[in-house]
């Protein structure tokens, strides 16, 4: 066990700059938005796509609402839905996806046909067609990718798993009398976690860019919230007049995606995960 240490002290440590830039930009879009100087749902027609000043940093939009107030008021939205997914995500699969390998036999095959039935179809379709049957709503919105991105963690957990259950230490595990629970904590789930560490910080890249254009397109946050995507949505009208308000929103998801994916290739790297698919 001491020698799973090493790749997650490594791997926390090669987060560095991108992953501490996350971090600060997630506690700030969460803590910030409260005490912004303008109300992101106040209409103010008088007010009508001022463009940059003193009084609104980034101008105003169609209905004359503070640009920076409902970026900030989005990315509270955006990231705090995204970080609700991803830990939906990881509570239903990893359990599943360890039980699956560890038992196996009818319970695994089970499990195979339901997660080839979910992969026979691109997550971005199986969410839309899930959000549509549902409702456009944030909550319906989270569930259906919940839904869609569970399997992939189930999958690593499984796929881990049944490769360790193959190796002599799990062997040996059996013949002292340890534990099946025990077997599975100690020895299974931090190979598990190395995968999962790996993924996470990938995953919530994809899922903001899932929520945001599952918003842009209707299917999301609903006017009037306001959310990174459905703001691209609202700011199309106006783009050859304010092309800000398209540009705007769009740069902040996509900084943010870039980060995520910066973090998510260093710590691959410094775990050697870089060259496995992990069934994703």
């Amino acid at each position: 066990m001491k020698l799973l240490k090493q790749p997650f002290i490594q791997a926390y440590y090669w987060i560095g700059f991108s992953g501490f830039t996350i971090i600060f930009l997630v506690c700030f879009f969460l803590i910030v938005p409260p005490f912004t100087p303008y109300d992101p749902y106040h209409v103010n027609m008088s007010m009508k796509l001022q463009t940059i000043s003193l009084d609104h940093w980034l101008g105003t939009d169609g209905l004359g609402r503070d640009v920076l107030s409902r970026i900030l008021a989005g990315g509270q939205l955006t990231l705090g839905a995204s970080l609700i997914v991803l830990l939906g995500t990881v509570i239903i699969g990893l359990p599943i996806g360890v039980l699956s390998g560890f038992v196996g036999g009818k319970l695994d095959r089970f499990f195979m046909r339901i997660a080839d039935s979910f992969l026979a179809f691109p997550d971005f379709l199986i969410a839309i067609v899930l959000t549509g049957l549902l409702g456009p709503h944030l909550v319906n919105l989270v569930i259906a990718i919940i839904a869609v991105k569970w399997i992939a963690y189930a999958r690593i957990a499984r796929n881990t798993v049944q490769v360790e259950m193959n190796k002599e230490y799990i062997a040996i595990a059996k013949v002292n009398g340890v534990g099946r629970i025990r077997t599975m904590r100690k020895h299974l789930l931090p190979y598990v976690m190395r995968q999962v560490i790996a993924l996470m910080p990938l995953d919530i890249g994809k899922i903001i860019l899932m929520i945001a254009s599952l918003s842009y397109i209707g299917l999301g946050v609903q006017p009037p919230g306001v959310e990174w995507g459905a703001m691209l949505n609202e700011g199309k009208m106006y783009f050859y007049q304010a092309p800000r308000l398209m540009i705007l929103p769009g740069l902040a998801i996509m900084i943010i995606v870039i980060l995520a994916n910066l973090t998510g290739d260093r710590v691959q790297d410094r775990l050697g995960l870089s060259h496995r698919k992990s069934g994703r």
